[in-house]
């Protein structure tokens, strides 16, 4: 069900795999669509990554727990529609979708506000295990409470997705860019997510296509052209004009 509520704020979504630029287009286009009016950012991705680069800057058992994290978390990708994960990675798996969930729900009550809302990333159905898409299988066989959680957890999501962006920025990137400009992350996974992102379609939202590989001036300039047309179509104009 695609879910375009026009009595909604706008919701702008800003999506690309890590080192495209996703942070700084959103911290600028939040700027800058403060003046159509009142305007908050969202961070809609799960921060997992985020989590584990800070528990490898903990002293002595820090870089162990980090090297620990990062097999489990492969392991699971690679067979997640083979086997269920054991039941502690399952819970944190399903963990980081509650926080992801509560974040939505707070960016949901700030569109009824009124509040126009620019987004770092959001949530995708199309490809389970990738990122910013479902952690657990409910495909895969195993323990019976792990394929509950991945059932629970697929509810959520497609209550999230039902709610498709007004407009979505993919900033897209090649291997090399991303990796240059993100060096602590794993190749590996950049690979996956450099594919995965131009395929996803976010319920048959919007989509503007930017090479986030040109100057910085030149990917903004392109991103509030694409902002300024969407608010012009749902009644905004400049609160300067």
């Amino acid at each position: 069900m695609k879910n375009n509520d026009q009595t909604l704020s706008p919701l702008i979504a800003i999506i690309g795999c890590d080192g495209s630029g996703k942070s700084t287009v959103s911290e600028e286009i939040l700027n800058w669509v403060q003046g159509y009016g009142p305007a908050v950012a969202a961070h809609l991705g799960k921060q997992s990554g985020n989590i584990g680069r800070a528990i490898a800057q903990l002293p002595l058992i820090g870089s162990l727990l980090d090297k620990f994290i990062a097999r489990k978390t492969d392991s699971t990708r690679a067979q997640r529609e083979k086997k269920t994960p054991g039941l502690l990675v399952a819970l944190i798996i399903y963990a980081f979708s509650i926080r992801r969930l509560f974040r939505f729900k707070r960016m949901m009550a700030q569109r009824y506000q009124g509040l126009i809302i620019v987004t770092d990333r959001y949530p995708q159905l199309e490809f389970p295990g990738a990122y910013d898409g479902t952690g657990l299988s409910v495909a895969a066989p195993g323990n019976w409470f792990v394929r509950w959680l991945a059932r629970r957890e697929r509810v959520l999501y497609e209550w999230m997705t039902s709610y498709r962006p007004d407009l979505v920025i993919r900033l897209n990137v090649d291997l090399d860019t991303a990796c240059a400009r993100k060096p602590d992350h794993r190749r590996e996974l950049l690979r996956d997510k450099v594919a995965i992102t131009p395929q996803l379609t976010f319920n048959g939202a919007p989509i503007v296509e930017i090479d986030s590989t040109q100057p910085l001036a030149q990917v903004l300039a392109e991103a509030k052209a694409a902002v300024a047309k969407t608010l012009a179509e749902r009644g905004y104009t400049k609160l300067n004009a």
